[in-house]
């Protein structure tokens, strides 16, 4: 069984997460049976940027990290106070060791953000939110990343995404990395994406 983390912080966007959790579900009960998806925050409970109200199954300082085979977090909203959670060490701590161990890493949206802020874009392609009204490209390109110009952006076992529209295309990557093609494109199929 391959063990997903999903990393959540306060302000989080609802639909980012539940691409995970919708994928790697199917996945479990349809495709070959070998995910699971794990949910983690700081808090014992969260707050959605529309206001929803979530419990994460674990806490972070809870995990052992080492039972993790990938990690995907979703993006969120500043005015819903998603960076004091994403920028926090212990989220950031999280990050650093799924990168240490060359374990796959999933984000969508803002979510590279935290991915640049824990020092393992440096020199990686990768992108973020792409409006053209927004500034977290510059932000994240302070980090050190090489800024894409693509809705998706793969360097190694890395993903980093535009927007909330690319969400299920950054799911179904993680999917392919943790199995293989024929298995994703399955799930594809029986999801109706093809």
């Amino acid at each position: 069984m391959k063990k997903i983390l999903l990393l959540l912080a306060n302000g989080f966007e609802a639909v980012e997460a539940s691409v995970f959790t919708d994928v790697l579900g199917w996945n479990k009960l349809e495709g070959d049976g070998t995910t699971e998806v794990v949910t983690a925050g700081i808090h014992p409970q969260l707050t959605c940027t529309w206001n929803f109200t979530v419990l994460p199954e674990k806490l972070v300082d809870e995990l052992d990290l080492t039972e993790f085979d990938a990690l995907a977090i979703p993006g969120g909203f500043e005015e819903a106070g998603f960076y004091v959670d994403a920028y926090d060490e212990r989220f950031l701590n999280v990050i650093r060791h799924f990168d240490d161990n060359h374990k796959p890493i999933a984000s969508v949206c803002v979510a590279a953000l935290s991915l640049g802020k824990s020092g393992i874009l440096k020199g990686k392609k990768a992108t973020t939110y792409d409006h053209p009204t927004s500034i977290r490209r510059a932000q994240l390109q302070q980090y050190g990343a090489l800024v894409q110009n693509e809705l998706v952006v793969e360097d190694g076992r890395i993903v980093t995404s535009a927007n909330p529209a690319t969400a299920f295309q950054v799911a179904f990557l993680l999917l392919e990395k943790l199995t293989s093609s024929s298995n994703t494109n399955k799930v594809k199929e029986l999801m109706g994406f093809i």
